[in-house]
């Protein structure tokens, strides 16, 4: 057995370890909603609302900074799309019922959360333009990533992949924009 196939073993067991301990565990109820508000929030209708409000109040640079936003987010959708055909990893609703969660998946493959990077490349690359917003944007962004894990649409590896790329892109193209 090859090395790299050897750690994607690991990475694929602590995934489905990890999913059937969420997937058994009855949160509170405030939890669960605040999870399903969170994972709706990355539907999109967030980031939309929230680049209206920069349009209106961003000041000088809200321009610069919904591009930038804007740019990583179509990038990210255009990646994940197609990691997602490539992958083809099942989605853990998939492998095992929840027990709490009857959100239906948004496509049918698992990785890379797209979600995951949307959410961090705006964070990321909106926060970088008004630095007093990135703690609650960062903060947005990460219970939209746990929400994914929660309600069983995505495994561990799958949101920290996803954040990943998404902080990448988010880094990536603030730069692009910041010269601009």
């Amino acid at each position: 057995m090859t090395v790299a196939r050897a750690v994607w073993n690991q990475i694929q067991s602590n995934d489905h370890r990890l999913m059937r301990r969420v997937h058994r565990w009855r949160a509170p109820r405030w939890f669960r909603i605040l999870m399903i508000v969170a994972t709706r929030g990355g539907d999109g209708w967030l980031w939309y609302a929230f680049g209206l409000i920069l349009l209106l109040c961003g000041g000088e640079q809200r321009f610069v900074a919904i591009g930038a936003a804007a740019s990583s987010a179509a990038a990210g959708i255009i990646l994940f799309r197609a990691l997602k055909r490539t992958s083809r990893r099942k989605r853990p609703c998939e492998i095992e019922p929840h027990c709490w969660a009857a959100i239906l998946p948004p496509d049918k493959y698992s990785f890379p959360s797209g979600h995951a990077i949307t959410a961090f490349a705006v964070a990321i690359s909106v926060g970088l333009f008004y630095p007093y917003l990135q703690t609650c944007l960062l903060a947005a962004a990460f219970l939209i990533a746990v929400s994914r894990i929660i309600l069983g649409m995505h495994f561990l590896s799958d949101v920290i992949a996803g954040s990943a790329i998404g902080v990448g892109l988010g880094f990536i193209s603030f730069h692009i924009f910041a010269v601009l």
